[in-house]
């Protein structure tokens, strides 16, 4: 009689702390966090060069929106092109923030990769600085200019000159950092210069010189992506549209909140705020809206159709020697479900 009147009692007391702990055991602060059930956010390392384009990553860090969405990139900054773009191929690094027509050539190289998200696009932010004499781009041929071949800025150039029916051989091309060819330009060393931000708006500190024509002539020549391993995206789906709604609501925090915005990124990037104000002025951020559109194949313009030339312009370059199958490149998906 005693053992089962302890045994009744047991199974009344364990029925109680359960329904208390259904009932309560769960209850939290309603922060719009989606991590259930108390899963481990998922860990991945993210690479990007320093660029205000990679700069809202950073709020999304700093206002929690990874956190909302269960996800802990480790973002490091690499600025040499061959290291970070090893990374992603080798698997050091599962993310990776870079301009579309460089990944491409990667892809094509043998990178595992998929395209996820469209960050930003240069608007302004990049171009061709020339002398007083050179007023229009066919003045250009035979001139002396300074520019970055193995960054998109000799992706840039070549477009720009092929808009305007003059080849590489019309000019004198010396190899240098875009950061250096501004320099060079701007203390007469060269009679044009392929560079960015700050050095177009330094452009008039020698006397004549200008911007010849920029990224804004050239909408969606250069745009950045968020590229992740193939493994990576299979095994971890739910993340990749975490980061992506991430990404979403960072740019919206930046669109409502400039100047805090500039703040966490210029911290971040090792900037000053002012520089940070400055070459935004150069950059169109892609948000919801922007990725629906951009990842519509439909669309003029589309993620596809700009990947496709970027590809068939390096086929003819020869940096490129295969048939690139692009719509196994790029995913739409996610960008679509973040957006529901």
């Amino acid at each position: 009689m005693y053992k089962k009147s302890f045994v009744a009692f047991t199974l009344l007391l364990m029925l109680l702390v359960s329904v208390v702990t259904g009932c309560g055991g769960g209850d939290s602060k309603n922060t719009g966090d989606t991590n259930t059930g108390g899963a481990e956010p998922v860990k991945f390392k993210m690479a990007h060069a320093t660029w205000i384009g990679y700069g809202p990553l950073y709020i999304a860090q700093d206002q929690g929106f990874f956190k909302k969405y269960n996800i802990a990139p480790e973002l490091q900054i690499i600025e040499d092109e061959s290291q970070y773009a090893g990374a992603l191929a080798s698997g050091q690094i599962q993310a990776l923030c870079n301009v579309l027509d460089r990944e491409v050539i990667h892809y094509a190289k043998g990178t595992p990769e998929t395209f996820v998200l469209a960050m930003d696009e240069s608007s302004g932010g990049d171009g061709i600085i020339a002398k007083k004499e050179i007023s229009k781009v066919d003045d250009l041929k035979g001139a002396t200019i300074g520019l970055d071949k193995s960054s998109t800025s000799y992706f840039f150039f070549l477009t720009v000159l092929k808009k305007y029916g003059l080849n590489e051989s019309d000019v004198t091309v010396q190899e240098m950092g875009a950061g250096d060819a501004g320099a060079a330009f701007v203390a007469g060393k060269l009679d044009a210069a392929v560079s960015w931000e700050p050095w177009l708006s330094n452009a008039s500190q020698r006397q004549g010189g200008h911007v010849l024509v920029s990224s804004k002539d050239f909408p969606k020549t250069i745009v950045d992506v968020i590229t992740l391993r193939q493994d990576f995206v299979k095994e971890h789906p739910e993340a990749v549209v975490g980061l992506t709604k991430a990404w979403f609501e960072a740019i919206q925090f930046y669109r409502q909140n400039p100047d805090q915005g500039n703040e966490i990124m210029a911290k971040a990037l090792g900037l000053k705020k002012e520089e940070i104000a400055e070459m935004a002025q150069g950059v169109s951020f892609f948000g919801q809206e922007e990725n629906l559109a951009f990842f519509d194949q439909k669309a003029e313009n589309n993620i596809f159709t700009v990947a496709e030339q970027a590809g068939a312009f390096w086929q003819e370059k020869g940096i490129i020697d295969q048939e690139l199958k692009i719509a196994e490149l790029i995913s739409p998906d996610y960008v679509k479900e973040a957006a529901k």
